[in-house]
């Protein structure tokens, strides 16, 4: 068993802690089904390991990518190097996998195999050999454009020199510090997902939510219709559950938009 092996991946510790057409619908939907497809393949491509597009997915177990299946690789001396590219199909290597941490709100915490916490010493060189997170170990994702760059606490951005060291050493992001930041952390898709909150839960609770959002009385008590409820079911299915609501509201008086 190798060194790197031996190392195990704790917790951060921080210096010092703290209605459309049918038609238009269609159009809509292939478009997704092709944006599924390319994501899936690139997926493919890459082992299992899915391309990072927003912030709140920065967590866990990422791997940093320059170009195209070249990821940058931990070396036993706490620096950095661009390893080979990968066969399609394969994830990165053990030495090129990091564990990504939240700070705050923009920017993340990174720790290599060896259980160093990633930094930038003063000659911009990114090194990986801190116990724990202080201000050098901060990094910033910025994405613009689907495009992402990562910022240095020094200033400039990672990339990767003519010598395949890793570095932090240019103030304005260009092609050569465009990074593709990816994860293996499965994904979960929200069910509730572009539902609005009101319609969110049983049609119990939905007619609930709707009373106690449109009700007119400023006693605050609740009106709800007690009449068989079966109806409402009926209505979902056939899109007309608005309609059926406001009816049922009406019959209580408890709508302000009840004539």
């Amino acid at each position: 068993m190798s060194e790197y092996d031996k190392v195990k991946v704790g917790k951060l510790r921080l210096k010092g802690e703290k209605i459309k057409s049918k038609k238009r619908k269609h159009k809509k939907q292939g478009k997704d089904e092709r944006d599924s497809e390319v994501t899936d393949n690139d997926t493919i491509q890459h082992g299992g390991w899915w391309k990072i597009k927003n912030f709140s997915d920065i967590t866990g177990t990422v791997a940093i990518e320059f170009g195209n299946n070249s990821y940058i690789k931990a070396l036993d001396n706490g620096l950095f190097t661009l390893g080979a590219p990968h066969d399609e199909g394969d994830g990165p290597a053990p030495e090129e996998i990091l564990t990504a941490f939240p700070i705050n709100e923009t920017k993340i915490a990174l720790k290599s195999g060896y259980g160093k916490y990633i930094g930038v010493d003063k000659k911009g060189h990114v090194i990986g050999r801190s116990d724990a997170v202080g201000a050098m170990e901060h990094w910033e994702p910025v994405f613009q454009d689907d495009k992402l760059a990562i910022l240095g606490n020094n200033g400039c951005f990672l990339s990767v020199t003519d010598d395949d060291d890793v570095a932090c050493i240019k103030e304005t992001a260009g092609p050569t510090e465009y990074i593709c930041l990816r994860s293996i952390v499965q994904r979960v898709d929200d069910p509730n997902k572009g539902v609005p909150t009101e319609e969110q839960g049983s049609l119990n609770e939905v007619e609930i939510n709707y009373v106690r959002k449109f009700q007119k009385f400023q006693d605050k008590k609740l009106r709800i219709n007690n009449e068989d409820r079966s109806q409402l079911s009926k209505a979902k299915v056939e899109g007309t559950l608005h309609e059926t609501l406001l009816d049922r509201r009406s019959k209580m008086k408890a709508d302000r938009y009840c004539k």
